[in-house]
């Protein structure tokens, strides 16, 4: 009897940065997709927010790709004729929406050094934040679990799935570890604890937002113009000038899109880009900062140019 495949909870970074692929054995052989951190995922669990869904399928056969976003990063995913139910969830639900998304990974070369990296759903089900969050936790232990199991391993001379067991790690994970060293060799271990850091911040609102007034530079800042007597009407592009000298540039640009956000449709890029430079914020970095954003699932794009946070 074939054992079930473990669903793994891997963030979209680790994912994304596998290029590796394994087939196992037997009449029926499995595919597996290893990460750098050694999770053979053939099977696996994500959750996070839908930031858009598209119908990419002919008339009659409907195909649904969608993206979902974590902490770190985003999966594509993909669900047509061969996946009903999956399609039917994508087919009902209104982005942004928090969904757990319960999959195959899948791995596409169209040409040699090229790979996409997807998941194929099983089942999509809409949760709430609270489910995210959890998830979020259970990912950060999981990796960093993975994380001890390939520091253990780039220690040995030779590593070696039985000198991994006898440390107390599972077969299926010490064999994914040693594939995962002699493939991808030097492995930035650093990076995943780094990214592991950022996602577990994002459930601690008070550290990842800092107050709207920081504390005071070390230089300091230049004197402003005193406002004309008389009583003046604050709005949100009052708040923005209050954040003031050294504040947090990516909390800075979520101010400037929601005081730039009109009903459903969200911010225009070309307003976005003029108030961040009324900020000493340059076109180039304001891109960097849009995409780390984007990456990390607190803004999304609703339509082409137009941005608004989750």
């Amino acid at each position: 009897m074939n054992q079930r495949e473990v669903a793994w909870r891997v963030f979209a970074e680790e994912y994304n940065s596998s290029v590796l692929e394994h087939t196992g054995e037997g009449e029926k052989p499995v595919s597996y997709v290893i990460t750098p951190l050694g999770a053979k995922i053939n099977r696996m669990l994500v959750v996070g927010v839908v930031t858009d869904i598209e119908d990419v399928g002919e008339e009659g056969k409907p195909r649904y790709r969608a993206r979902v976003t974590d902490p770190t990063g985003t999966f594509y995913v993909s669900a047509g004729e061969y996946q009903p139910a999956a399609a039917m969830s994508l087919s009902k639900m209104s982005p942004p929406a928090f969904a757990a998304v319960v999959g195959k990974s899948r791995a596409y070369t169209p040409e040699e050094g090229v790979k996409y990296l997807s998941i194929r759903p099983e089942r999509i089900r809409e949760v709430d934040g609270d489910a995210r969050d959890y998830w979020v936790l259970e990912a950060a232990r999981s990796t960093l679990h993975r994380i001890d199991a390939v520091e253990e391993g780039l220690k040995m001379a030779e590593p070696s799935v039985n000198g991994l067991m006898k440390l107390g790690y599972s077969e299926n994970l010490a064999d994914g570890v040693v594939r995962a060293i002699e493939f991808y060799k030097d492995i930035d271990v650093r990076r995943f604890r780094e990214s592991v850091l950022e996602a577990v911040k994002t459930l601690v609102p008070e550290a990842r937002l800092r107050k709207s007034r920081p504390e005071a530079p070390a230089i300091a800042p230049q004197p402003k113009a005193m406002p004309k007597a008389g009583k003046r009407e604050e709005s949100k592009e009052d708040e923005l000038h209050e954040v003031g000298v050294g504040a947090d540039e990516e909390d800075a640009v979520l101010k400037i899109i929601d005081s730039l956000v009109s009903g459903t449709k969200g911010a225009p890029w070309d307003k976005i880009v003029d108030a961040a430079k009324a900020k000493k914020i340059d076109k180039v970095r304001l891109e960097e900062i849009i995409a780390k954003l984007l990456d990390k699932g607190e803004i999304y794009e609703p339509e082409l140019g137009m941005m608004k946070r989750i």
